[in-house]
This record gives structure tokens, sequence and C-alpha cells, in this order.
């Protein structure tokens, strides 16, 4: 059985709620409903796309995950502006955008070298940091603020989740398959 998983850092519920109060800042926005709003619960930022598995392939997954990740402490995640950007001419979201550090990108490169040790591909586009807060049609656009609102938030990136995503009424479906906790050093 395959089944479509992606790695993610999951948020602190703190943050959530503030992301939650800025995407129903930006909703004013959406005067036609073009926006298809994610609903906070499902607030991740991914860190790689998997595309479909098969079951088989979680535990070697989990085993060289946590095995790569052992010496990897955890880090403060800044959520620093929201943007309206467009993905393709299909696709266009509405996003906080993380700030890409040298400990987000070697996190994802470890991601990437344990996927490719078995012997599955990832997404490799354009790593564009973010945690989605809607997706619309890329060919519809939107009314943007002439100025966005702060964000400027800080979440605990303590550890990393591999997902299972199906396809739900309204919107995908996010189920936790396995976690690796990161290490407890934390910047000041």
């Amino acid at each position: 059985m395959d089944i479509r998983a992606f790695f993610a850092l999951p948020l602190k519920q703190n943050v959530v709620r503030r992301l939650a109060d800025h995407a129903d800042t930006l909703c004013h926005l959406d005067t036609d409903g073009a926006v298809d709003w994610v609903d906070s619960d499902s607030y991740h930022l991914t860190l790689c796309f998997l595309g479909n598995i098969k079951l088989k392939q979680i535990n070697s997954l989990e085993t060289l995950v946590s095995k790569a990740l052992r010496n990897t402490d955890s880090f403060q995640l800044h959520l620093d502006r929201g943007e309206y950007y467009r993905v393709s001419d299909e696709l266009a979201l509405l996003a906080a955008l993380a700030v890409a550090d040298s400990r987000l990108i070697a996190l994802r490169r470890l991601l990437v070298d344990v996927i490719g040790a078995v012997g599955l591909n990832t997404e490799q586009q354009n790593f564009k940091p973010h945690v989605t807060l809607g997706r619309m049609n890329g060919a519809l656009g939107f009314r943007e603020p002439e100025i966005w609102p702060d964000l400027n938030l800080l979440n605990l990136a303590d550890e990393v989740v591999l997902y299972q995503s199906k396809a739900g009424t309204n919107g995908s479906i996010y189920t936790p398959l396995f976690k690796v906790p990161l290490g407890i050093k934390v910047e000041a």
C-alpha cells in the first residue's frame, strides 16, 4: 500500500494562534472567496515531500532519520513575514515565510540525504521555507495589503515529524507517522 508523505516541523500552539490571527487579518482581502484557507490545526513547515511511499519503508526511514538527527540540536525557527506568491500557474499561496538560516537548511539537507539513502526521491525544487495559510488558483491573483502585518514569530524546532497526507473534503488531512526529537540545546 502506498501513502503520500512528507517531513515537517510542527508548530507550537502559541505560534499557531498568532498565525491564525494573522490569517484572519488577511481574510477581509479575500473579497470573492478565492482563497482556500488552511485550518490552523494543519499548520506546519514542510521540510521535504517524499511523494508516495510504501508502508514498509516507514520503519527504515524512522531508524535512519533518528540516527541522522541524533546530534542535531533544537533551534528557534523565525517566521518573519507574510507573503503572497505564485508557485505555478495553477497554485498560489498565502504564507508565513521562515528565515532560511543555516540550521534549517542543514536539517533539510540531512533529511534529503536519508531519503536518498533509502532509494526515494524528494521534490527538490527551490526550497522556500514557509507555513501555508491559504491556497488559491495562481491565475486569480490576490489583492495584497499595502503593508503586511508584522509576524516576527519564534517557534522552537525541537522535533521532526513524518506526516501522511490524505485528501479530505475540506483540504488535506495530516496524520503523524513518527516523530524524531531534536537535541535540547537552544541558543538564547
